[in-house]
C-alpha cells in the first residue's frame, strides 16, 4: 500500500521475492514539472508490476518521471531504464556510475571473482552464482546514460531540495539525501534500522569498511529528525549510527580471535567460523549466495584489520592465508 510521508512524497513498498530483505522503500516525489522516484527494485516482474500499480494509485506518469539511485545494487537500479520517461534522467553518484556502464561490467566482475577465489572461496561454487547472484541477475538492462551526480550537489524535486551526501562503504559511491529545510535524510542502505547493511569488499577499495565506518561516524551528529531507509522501518537516526558501530567493533573482534586461535585460514574459513543470522545448521548447509555474501564481508573486516596492522596475509599459490 502507498503511505504519503509528507506532502507530495510517498513510499512505493517494492517486494523483494525470494531475497532476505524482503522489499524495498521506493520512494517518489511529485511535482507539477516532473516527478523524483528515489530506486526501484529488481528488474524482475514483481517488482516491475508494484512500481506500476504504485505510481497509477498517486497518479504519476512514468513519461514524467526521473530516477535517482541511492547506489548501484540490482535492488535499487534494476528498473530505473525503463522507469525513467523518454528524454527523463536517472541520476547516479560519479563513483558508482562506472559501475553500471556495459562496457565496464565484465571487467569489473572478473576482478572481484579474482578476489574472491584469492580469499579461498570454491571456484566451482563461483561458476554455478555467476548468474545466481542477484546483483548480476537483476542488475539493470544494457544503459549508458547515467548522469553523474557530485557530493554536495543539490536536486530539485516538487517543492522540495535534495542535497547528495557521499557516503561510501556499502558501496564506494553510495549517497544519501538530505532535506535540510525538513530534516528529512534520504538513507539508502547507509542506515538501516532492523539489520545491517551489508558491507563487501570492492575490486579497486582500499578498505570498504573503513569508508563505511567513517561515513557513519560523519553523519553522527547530523540533526536529522525523520531518516527515510531504502529496507524495513525507521528508527533514531544517531542511536542506530552507535548501534551499527558498536556492531563492527564486535564483529572486527570476533574476526582478529578466529585468526589468533586458527592461524593459516583463509577469508572463507574465516567466514565459516564467524557468527551468522542466517537459518543454517552450519557452514556447510550455508546456501552458495548467502555464502557469496558472508564472504565478502569477511574480506572486507580482514581489509581492515590488514590496514591497521592487526592481521596480515601469506600468498599459498593463488590464494592468501591469513595471520594475526
Amino acid at each position: 500500500m502507498v503511505q504519503e510521508i509528507l506532502p507530495g512524497i510517498f513510499r512505493i513498498p517494492v517486494p523483494l521475492v525470494g531475497n532476505p530483505l524482503k522489499e524495498l522503500n521506493s520512494y517518489l516525489i511529485q511535482g507539477k514539472s516532473g516527478n523524483l522516484l528515489i530506486d526501484t527494485g529488481f528488474r524482475q516482474e514483481p517488482c516491475r508490476q508494484a512500481l506500476e500499480a504504485g505510481l497509477k494509485e498517486i497518479g504519476a506518469r512514468r513519461e514524467d518521471t526521473d530516477v535517482l539511485l541511492t547506489h548501484l545494487h540490482a535492488d535499487h537500479s534494476g528498473l530505473a531504464p525503463e522507469f525513467a520517461g523518454e528524454g527523463r534522467r536517472i541520476f547516479i553518484s560519479e563513483v558508482d556510475r562506472p559501475y553500471l556502464e556495459p562496457s565496464n561490467r565484465n571487467t569489473l566482475w572478473s576482478l572481484l571473482d579474482k578476489s574472491y577465489i584469492a580469499g579461498g572461496f570454491p571456484p566451482e561454487l563461483l561458476q554455478v552464482l555467476t548468474f545466481d547472484v542477484p546483483s548480476r541477475s537483476m542488475a539493470p538492462s544494457n544503459y549508458s546514460g547515467y548522469e553523474p551526480l557530485k557530493d554536495d550537489q543539490v536536486l530539485e524535486a516538487g517543492d522540495y531540495r535534495l542535497r547528495a551526501v557521499l557516503t561510501p562503504g556499502h558501496t564506494p559511491g553510495h549517497m544519501c539525501f538530505w532535506m535540510e529545510e525538513q530534516k528529512v535524510m534520504f538513507t539508502g542502505d547507509h542506515v538501516l534500522f532492523d539489520i545491517s547493511p551489508n558491507i563487501t569488499a570492492w575490486a579497486g577499495v582500499e578498505d570498504s569498511l573503513g569508508d563505511y565506518l567513517s561515513s557513519l561516524r560523519a553523519l553522527r551528529d547530523w540533526d536529522v529528525s525523520l531518516a527515510l531507509p531504502s529496507h524495513r522501518q525507521t528508527g533514531n537516526f544517531s542511536a542506530r549510527i552507535d548501534e551499527l558501530l558498536h556492531h563492527h567493533e564486535e564483529r572486527l573482534a570476533e574476526a582478529l580471535e578466529v585468526i589468533r586461535s586458527k592461524p593459516g585460514l583463509t577469508a572463507y574459513e574465516v567466514a565459516g567460523h564467524m557468527t551468522w543470522k542466517i537459518r543454517a545448521d552450519s557452514w556447510e548447509s550455508f546456501p552458495g549466495h548467502q555464502k557469496w555474501f558472508a564472504v565478502g564481508e569477511c574480506l572486507a573486516h580482514l581489509d581492515y584489520l590488514e590496514a591497521r596492522g592487526l592481521v596480515r596475509y601469506e600468498a599459498d599459490g593463488p590464494i592468501n592465508r591469513y595471520f594475526a
